[in-house]
């Protein structure tokens, strides 16, 4: 399936459509599913901030990709997410710093993409939970 934005697409989508144009590497409807983890996970932090928001960490963002692919995807997450090209914590690592570069997601002085480096294992966040028991713990 091919992923066209329409013309008068909303400004992330622009975002997402002069990334495409430089670098191809991620699947568009992934950054489309990032703008949704981001948004789980701050709400997450808000819920537990007292309805306050604040600026969230690479290993934060992180869990909330992983724990929304697993709501939304349960089983089928790790092929999409390989469909989409997403093999490792540091290819989201990748897109947030090519939606930082659009000015669509901010960053602190502090934030390198190294926060995003080895957070998780994919095969332990997207597949091991779906397998038996006994083949799960071989995994690890």
């Amino acid at each position: 399936m091919r992923y066209v934005l329409d013309m008068q697409a909303l400004p992330y989508e622009h975002a997402i459509q002069s990334i495409m144009q430089r670098d191809p590497r991620f699947h568009p409807a992934a950054y489309l599913f990032l703008k949704e983890a981001l948004d789980h996970t701050l709400k997450k932090v808000m819920d537990s901030n007292s309805g306050m928001s604040r600026h969230v960490s690479g290993a934060e963002l992180l869990e909330g990709f992983r724990e929304l692919a697993l709501e939304l995807f349960g089983p089928m997450a790790s092929t999409l997410l390989k469909e989409w090209n997403i093999h490792r914590c540091s290819d989201v690592g990748d897109m947030v710093f090519l939606l930082i570069e659009e000015q669509v997601f901010g960053k602190q002085e502090s934030d390198t993409k190294d926060d995003f480096s080895d957070v998780y294992r994919f095969a332990d966040a997207f597949e091991a939970p779906f397998l038996p028991k006994s083949l799960a713990a071989k995994a690890s």
